[in-house]
């Protein structure tokens, strides 16, 4: 998009403060994972830390959250995705406990920036990274990990219009979200 979504404004609210103030009401501690650090945060419940190895995109980003948690299972979600909705979130934290990995299996795919990951994952993002396997959907795909799909007809019952995995990746995008009133 040519600037960093972190600030792009949904309803006169930045990007990341919105995905924040969600994911503040529903976990005791947020773990802020960034290529930089370079953000000032007065919330001591917002730990932050920069990626561990740099320029491995989502997966790398994963690898690093899981790695600093202090929590065995993590919720991760991407900054650019103004609507995530926190019963969704509760939902999906429900299902994990047979699970190492518990994602959204929409029509249109697999969402693995709106999922739950468990330190189980830690190696398998490692070999990925390794091998230059940045795609983080195919974490899905390894052998040795439990993953619960969740079918959309589940999720719409608490999101109708699927809006907790919308991201935004083009000013269009922004745009439409500016008009979209999630309530």
């Amino acid at each position: 998009m040519g600037v960093d979504k972190r600030h792009l404004s949904v309803h006169g609210q930045p990007l990341l403060d919105r995905v924040l103030s969600v994911l503040l009401g529903v976990f005791p501690e947020v773990l802020l994972v960034l290529a930089e650090r370079d953000l000032p945060r007065q919330d001591e419940r917002i730990r932050m830390v920069t990626d561990l190895i740099p320029g491995c995109a989502a997966v790398g980003g994963l690898y690093t959250g899981l790695y600093y948690s202090r929590y065995p299972r993590v919720f991760v979600v991407a900054c650019d995705m103004p609507f995530i909705n926190p019963d969704v979130i509760e939902f999906f934290s429900q299902k994990l406990e047979a699970a190492d990995v518990v994602l959204a299996q929409l029509v249109t795919g697999l969402q693995p920036l709106h999922g739950l990951y468990s330190k189980k994952c830690l190696p398998f993002l490692k070999e990925m990274m390794d091998a230059g396997e940045l795609r983080l959907q195919h974490i899905a795909d390894k052998q040795g990990l439990v993953v619960h799909r969740i079918p959309e007809s589940e999720i719409k019952s608490l999101d109708p219009q699927l809006l907790s995995f919308l991201n935004l990746n083009s000013p269009s995008d922004v745009e439409l979200a500016n008009k979209i009133n999630p309530c």
